[in-house]
């Protein structure tokens, strides 16, 4: 187990990535904020779902979940349409032009890491990334997302926006 010290460089290390995430959330589209850029990632990568499942995965209320829908609906990037096994619940599903704004997204974000870490070999980058995914997966209180979630080796295509 890791010293005390150790975990308190840690701590400082978390409060100093709020900036790269600030950063990373500067380079995206003004109609296209994190709880937007979430959604359209997670549809994107866990395909149609409905809105329990997508409040689920994001980790927020129902409520919150609701707004950050209106507002990719709104703007045309994703649809909702009648649950086929039962009408009154609504499947969420990525529109052609949601598509293309998760590509934007993706885009944007990929550019920006690959000019800072420039300099990082592409063994760091795996590092990093392993690394990343492992702790995640240790705060992930949830059961189900545990048993459903891919070894951390596995990477996806995407770049997430901001989950």
């Amino acid at each position: 187990m890791a010293e005390r010290a150790q975990y308190e460089e840690l701590v400082r290390q978390f409060s100093a990535f709020g900036a790269v995430k600030r950063e990373l959330g500067r380079i995206m589209p003004a109609e296209c904020p994190g709880g937007s850029a979430a959604v359209l990632t997670l549809l994107g990568r866990h395909g149609d779902m409905r809105m329990s499942k997508l409040a689920e995965l994001l980790a927020v209320d129902m409520s919150v979940t609701s707004r950050h829908v209106a507002h990719v609906v709104a703007r045309g990037w994703i649809e909702r349409s009648p649950d086929p096994a039962d009408k009154r619940s609504r499947i969420l599903r990525l529109t052609p032009a949601g598509h293309a704004q998760l590509d934007e997204l993706s885009r944007r974000t990929t550019e920006v890491l690959a000019e800072r870490l420039s300099d990082w070999t592409d063994e760091e980058v795996g590092q990093l990334t392993d690394l990343m995914a492992r702790l995640r997966e240790s705060f992930d209180c949830r059961p189900a997302a545990r048993a459903a979630a891919p070894p951390a080796f596995e990477r996806t295509t995407r770049t997430p926006a901001s989950t």
